[in-house]
């Protein structure tokens, strides 16, 4: 998993598991493990809400209550860092869940 959340291949940690921002791999380019058969589906996006809103709530909250910013500075400061914070955060999820199937040889990992 924690070499997902590098976006490396679980197998051998070196290959990239992704070809572009989210699009995995057929295979690994280093060891030629398979990863098309991967599911990670809409995972990873959740994952991302959950966590970006789960940490961006309490800090707005704090940010309003101690600064009184401007409704607008807050709104544009806080956008800014929510959509920073999920760029940050999907691919590298994607990568921990196709690292978590790999890992739990689901959805065709463990059938060679």
């Amino acid at each position: 998993m924690l070499r997902g959340w590098h976006r490396r291949c679980p197998q051998c940690g070196t290959g990239p598991m992704l070809k572009g921002y989210l699009k995995v791999r057929d295979d690994c380019p280093v060891c030629g493990e398979p990863l098309h058969h991967h599911r990670a589906d809409d995972g990873p996006a959740y994952l991302t809400i959950l966590i970006v809103g789960h940490l961006m709530a309490p800090v707005i909250l704090w940010a309003f209550t101690t600064f009184r910013p401007d409704p607008m500075v807050l709104a544009t400061v806080f956008t800014i860092g929510c959509v920073a914070l999920s760029l940050y955060l999907l691919p590298r999820l994607k990568g921990l869940m196709v690292g978590l199937q790999w890992a739990k040889r689901m959805h065709g990992f463990g059938s060679a």
